[in-house]
């Protein structure tokens, strides 16, 4: 089993080939690959790194599928005996990126 804990936008995010995740949205294109060398942790079957803070030489190449929103969160915020409220929605903009491979190169 292979899988490794990448840092992305200011995030850490628990990665596997193979799977897809929904990210900050990132400056690429649908179709496009992206390769995300900020590898803090990284799991090849029996063998264990870790970064300090990075792994060098190891990139995840991904592949983004579309741009998303995120579930929308309500903000309310009142003042109790002044009459003043307010309320205001926000969605994440996203970017759902499918993780094709983790490799280390040379």
């Amino acid at each position: 089993m292979i899988y490794a804990i990448l840092e992305i936008n200011g995030k850490q995010t628990w990665v596997q080939p193979g799977n897809f995740y929904d990210i900050d949205k990132v400056s690429a294109q649908p179709g496009d690959y992206i390769r995300m060398d900020k590898i803090l942790f990284l799991r090849n079957k029996q063998e264990i790194l870790i970064g300090q803070p990075c792994i060098n030489k190891v990139y995840a190449k991904g592949k983004v599928l579309k741009h998303i929103k995120g579930r929308k969160i309500t903000v309310f915020k009142m003042k109790p005996k002044k009459n003043m409220y307010s309320k205001n929605g926000h969605r994440q903009e996203l970017s759902r990126v499918f993780i094709e491979s983790i490799n280390k190169s040379h």
